[in-house]
């Protein structure tokens, strides 16, 4: 049977209380494109794994089950999926390929019922062999929970790519083997460079606009795809539903890519609602995961958004679970208040995702209007403004062709008065231009503000002489040379070339 074992120690303990919803009752306003759906078997081949099954020595490259949603071009040879089309996905990512569909339900912890097996027969959204429409959309990775399936959340995927959204997705699994177990920190790294993989793959895909790249994750999902903007600056938005960055910041904090000033993106987290205090009491977990979340109060420059959904447990948040997964007496809510909470997230993540991967106008004051009230709290903080740096001031250097960066540094100063360009940095980016034909007199505006700068650095005016000599200008090399020798007696090259030029 399946690993059931998690790492949030408050996950949801499964009591009898049979699921009666439908994919419809789900009501999602979906958007005008038809949705595609592919799921593919890729190789990393730069590690190694090992089936669970497979009992000898022998390791292959690493599998990578991936799911992909799209806009797509609906045609005659398109078949709408079913349910039950995602569940024979997940059997063969849980590596039980040859598993009898009958025994799907038993074997994943999903009551075989009579209202589950009907269920499995429900159409969605998302169309097979489907072509994708020839126009460049916005992108989501999404990371699944725990050890998890590609297609955990697939009506939250189906809905964001109705509404203009490629989403990718990829089985959550272990560094070498399909369990992650207690290795945490090795399974964050695992998670999160499979979603590097992911990242790869969309930019070479022709359907994807690359600068307009988002991430999602559910539960442990939320740990890694937020450590994926940590370390790729192509990740412009992060959606975390109830990610374990609330619940275990500190396993994230243990890797050592861990930085949370590079998190400089909108970030926006739905959390379960409160645990009762009898379940806090009887299941000896820490009354503080109620209320502290140390990774959002840290983050300095990301517009950040905090949502308690006050009628959903932490299961409620994917939506095979939601329409599969026993309830648990005692906290899960009603369908019917669960369904409407489901709804509102993904209306809350599309409005997030429209406001900053589309730029559109109209979603933000949506984002933060005070709606739902019953339904959830909603806290917003926005960003502080990052700290102005050599490559920003460069950005502006370069715009106006190395002209006037006096003034430039001048105007710079007034808005950001702790501003400074280190000695090194400017010797460096002269150099590079400097000894480049084609930009030559750049290098040399580079230095020349550099010697304004630091007119006591002996090394800045060696630099600059050396940069008119390659330009062949020898009368104010021998000039640049002698001020250099003046700072910096010592200077050998000072010397040669003084020498050589006389």
């Amino acid at each position: 049977m399946k690993n059931l074992f998690t790492l949030i120690i408050f996950t949801i303990i499964c009591y009898s209380a049979e699921s009666q919803i439908s994919f419809d009752q789900l009501n999602l306003n979906f958007g005008d494109y038809h949705v595609g759906f592919q799921h593919t078997v890729e190789y990393d081949h730069s590690r190694t794994y090992q089936k669970k099954m497979q009992w000898d020595h022998e390791f292959t490259s690493r599998p990578l089950e991936i799911s992909l949603w799209f806009p797509a071009e609906k045609s005659a040879h398109s078949e709408r999926f079913d349910i039950a089309n995602y569940l024979e996905i997940l059997k063969r990512e849980e590596e039980w390929e040859s598993l009898p569909t009958e025994q799907i339900l038993n074997w994943f912890a999903y009551p075989n019922t009579v209202k589950n097996r009907q269920l499995l027969k429900e159409k969605t959204k998302a169309f097979h062999f489907a072509n994708p429409i020839e126009k460049k959309f916005p992108a989501v990775i999404y990371a699944p929970s725990y050890e998890a399936s590609s297609v955990e959340n697939f009506a939250m995927c189906e809905f964001l790519a109705s509404h203009g959204y490629v989403v990718i997705a990829v089985t959550s699994k272990g560094e070498s083997h399909r369990r992650i177990g207690r290795e945490i920190v090795k399974g964050l790294e695992a998670q999160t460079r499979d979603l590097e993989f992911l990242l790869g793959r969309l930019h070479q895909m022709p359907n994807v606009n690359t600068k307009k790249i988002g991430t999602m994750g559910f539960s442990f999902g939320g740990l890694s795809n937020v450590l994926l903007q940590m370390r790729n600056k192509h990740i412009k938005a992060i959606v975390s539903l109830d990610g374990t960055i609330r619940y275990n910041y500190g396993a994230l904090k243990k890797h050592p890519s861990a930085n949370v000033l590079q998190v400089d993106v909108p970030f926006i987290h739905f959390a379960q609602k409160e645990i009762p205090k009898d379940i806090l009491e009887s299941d000896k977990i820490d009354p503080k995961l109620n209320t502290e979340f140390l990774f959002y109060n840290e983050l300095k420059y990301s517009d950040a958004y905090k949502i308690r959904m006050k009628n959903m447990t932490h299961m409620n948040f994917a939506s095979l679970d939601i329409f599969l997964r026993e309830r648990d007496k005692r906290q899960d809510k009603s369908d019917r208040e669960i369904l409407e909470s489901y709804k509102v997230v993904s209306e809350y993540t599309l409005n997030f995702l429209n406001a900053y991967l589309k730029n559109d106008e109209k979603a933000l004051p949506l984002l933060k209007k005070k709606a739902y009230s019953s339904l959830l709290t909603i806290e917003h903080k926005s960003a502080l403004s990052t700290p102005f740096t050599f490559r920003d001031f460069h950005e502006l250097a370069k715009k106006q062709n190395y002209q006037a960066l006096e003034k430039l540094f001048e105007n710079v100063k007034k808005s950001h008065s702790r501003f400074e360009i280190p000695e090194g940095q400017l010797n460096q980016l002269g150099l590079q231009l400097v000894f480049n034909p084609k930009v030559s007199k750049n290098g040399i505006a580079i230095f020349e503000l550099a010697t304004k700068l630091y007119p006591k650095s002996g090394n800045l005016f060696d630099s600059l002489a050396e940069g008119y000599l390659f330009i062949g200008d020898k009368k104010n090399a021998i000039r640049n040379f002698k001020k250099s020798l003046e700072l910096s007696p010592s200077n050998q090259n000072a010397i040669r070339r003084l020498n050589t030029l006389k």
